[in-house]
């Protein structure tokens, strides 16, 4: 592991010039990491995008996609990347399973029979996601996840009218060794004639229109899939549980739907409940640095793609906040904050 101090960290926005760290950042997922397509193209394509949101209007960017990265600020080595998309569902449309449980009840034998049932659904079309978070293994520790990840719903706040009212969150699912899904192999993967790995590529660059040409439309049954694919529905990927924990601080929840491809949870939550954003405050930087003793907070600085985040000792009153000087802000600059 690295030596980890928050303060020599921050968060920005990601630029073209970022696409060798994040290409680096992809061969270190194993797969299955949609929003991190391991492929040089799709990832200077995502930066592209994300280039133009940040340029566009407020309306304009509903449908687009913000990057961040996690940068050492005196290195300038690029440890990880998180990503807000405005709105799921307009290029294409959003595919999740709906799970539900039906009983049926035979008084001749005397038994009752309980399934879970999935349905394919488009509930999320028009939600913001946050996704692709993802942090190089050797710094998974001092703090630098709950950075990243909290570093989204900070721009969220600062940038309210362009993202959705309701937010969701795709969790990666069970991923053998071998880059297979046990999910993906029990259900979807009879239908398409490809395996995940082939598959999570293919809608990763392309889109997934073609869920919606060969995807089943009639409810499937928990009963007939194989007791591997059952066994992983809902559940995510090992790598995935620190994050599971740091989405259900902000309030996120699960509401039994699933990934189509891996069958890992979707979490959801309102917009303006998650934790962050309903404690982010705008403030005006007073001159002076915190006392020694200043409990630690989560700074956002400038806007759009001058947007930068920083976990710094904060000293704040009622609209003021005093910051430590290795943070560079101006005496009179508006911040916004939120305790971290």
């Amino acid at each position: 592991m690295a030596d980890v101090s928050l303060e020599d960290w921050q968060v920005r926005t990601a630029r073209a010039d970022d696409l060798p760290a994040l290409v680096a950042l992809a061969q270190m997922t194993g797969g299955g990491f949609t929003n991190l397509p391991q492929d040089e193209a799709a990832l200077a394509a995502r930066l592209a995008r994300s280039e133009a949101t940040l340029a566009a209007d407020d309306a304009a960017a509903r449908t687009g996609l913000t990057m961040l990265v996690l940068e050492h600020r005196h290195s300038g080595r690029v440890g990880g990347t998180a990503a807000i998309f405005g709105e799921v569902g307009t290029d294409w449309p959003f595919y999740s399973y709906k799970i539900t449980t039906i009983a049926l009840k035979s008084r001749e034998l005397g038994r009752t029979f309980r399934t879970r049932v999935l349905h394919l659904v488009n509930d999320f079309d028009g939600a913001s996601e946050v996704g692709g978070l993802f942090l190089a293994p050797d710094l998974r520790a001092g703090g630098l996840g709950r950075l990243l990840a909290r570093s989204r719903y900070l721009f969220m706040a600062r940038h309210r009218a362009r993202v959705a009212d309701r937010c969701l969150a795709e969790l990666r699912g069970v991923i053998r060794e071998d880059g297979s899904s046990p999910f993906w192999d029990g259900l979807a993967g009879r239908f398409f004639g490809m395996g995940f790995v082939e598959a999570d590529r293919f809608n990763s660059l392309h889109g997934n229109q073609f869920i919606a040409d060969l995807m089943p439309k009639y409810p499937v049954y928990e009963a007939l899939l194989p007791e591997s694919a059952a066994a992983v529905l809902g559940v995510e990927h090992p790598d995935g549980r620190a994050a599971r924990r740091m989405l259900e601080a902000e309030g996120f929840r699960f509401n039994a739907y699933v990934d189509i491809f891996d069958g890992g949870p979707t979490l959801d939550v309102e917009t303006d409940r998650i934790r962050t954003v309903a404690l982010a405050r705008c403030l005006e930087v007073e001159a002076g640095a915190p006392p020694a003793d200043a409990r630690c907070g989560l700074v956002g600085f400038g806007r759009r793609a001058g947007f930068r985040v920083m976990a710094l000792p904060a000293e704040t009153t009622a609209g003021t906040v005093r910051l430590p000087a290795a943070a560079g802000a101006r005496a009179g600059e508006e911040v916004i904050h939120a305790p971290f």
